[in-house]
């Protein structure tokens, strides 16, 4: 029996584990991946945690892990097929065990929103890729499209710019909305070219990918771009699924929570980028991670 069941092990569940830890709480953390760090290890730089400037994503994630294994912190790798939260005492249930626990912390995080147009599940991995830090290294001296207006695509852009021959920055809308800094950046790098008021109608291609097929909304009109590769930051969507019907959530599929991670269900909480909440950073969902142990120890021993 557990004092509290973390599922997954990005930022805000190592937070929850570390800070779980210190309280001296019988913690058990679940992650299905091999690895800790949720979305950071896909991250090339970070560049807005504080005091550590610069830092790689997969740096970041490693020192959280590192940290929570320092105090002890119980983690294993197994997925988790269901969930019940009816009863006092509650369930989470993997592909290999079962295991009961007084209170609950979610923190599974969220993956990449997709375009739904067609080609796109077709060259997943043979040139559609949601990943530029990952993948960006096969399409070095070659041209590539990255979909989106965000920080995620600016971001993915530059990456791509420092070994790509051309970046085309391809957003549906007339403004980015992405980060300042960001944008200034964008503009000044001579290789990336912004393509605005367009959609990517389709991911064309034999074998791979050879382009896109794009709808420009004012002029009416659609061209054929030539890329070797399509890098999709339209958004995230919350790792919920698993919990419908088990917590309240918003339309988007976000878990209701405030600030102290407490949802509508007794002895559950929701920490990081599956709760409802203004701003999603590798800073909040750490912070949250700290709130959800705070609000544990008050559910418990209240």
């Amino acid at each position: 029996m557990y004092d509290t069941i973390i599922i997954g092990s990005g930022p805000a569940g190592l937070s929850a584990a570390i800070y779980g830890e210190r309280a001296k709480l019988k913690v058990l953390t679940i992650e299905k991946q091999p690895m800790s760090g949720g979305q950071i290890l896909n991250t090339y730089e970070v560049d807005n945690y504080p005091g550590l400037p610069g830092i790689g994503g997969f740096d970041l994630g490693t020192k959280f892990r590192s940290h929570a294994d320092g105090l002890g912190a119980k983690v294993i790798t197994e997925g988790v097929s269901s969930v019940d939260f009816s009863g006092e005492i509650k369930k989470v249930v993997t592909d290999q065990n079962v295991y009961e626990g007084k209170t609950v912390i979610i923190a599974t995080g969220a993956g990449h929103r997709k375009l739904g147009v067609p080609g796109e599940e077709e060259f997943c991995g043979m040139g559609v890729s949601y990943c530029a830090t990952c993948d960006g290294a096969f399409f070095r001296g070659k041209d590539t499209v990255v979909v989106g207006g965000g920080d995620v695509a600016l971001e993915d852009a530059l990456f791509l710019a420092r070994g790509c021959r051309k970046v085309y920055l391809v957003h549906r809308r007339d403004a980015f909305r992405g980060a300042k800094v960001l944008q200034e950046k964008v503009f000044a790098t001579e290789n990336i070219e912004v393509i605005w008021d367009t959609e990517v109608r389709e991911i064309c291609g034999s074998g791979k990918v050879t382009g896109v097929s794009l709808y420009n909304k004012k002029t009416e009109t659609m061209t054929e771009l030539l890329a070797d590769g399509v890098f999709i930051a339209v958004g995230i969507m919350p790792n919920t699924t698993l919990f419908e019907g088990q917590v309240p959530m918003d339309d988007a599929g976000y878990i209701k929570a405030a600030e102290d991670c407490a949802t509508g269900t007794a002895g559950i909480f929701a920490a990081g980028d599956v709760r409802t909440k203004p701003l999603r950073q590798v800073v909040t969902a750490a912070a949250d991670g700290a709130n959800a142990i705070t609000s544990v120890e008050h559910y418990l021993y209240r």
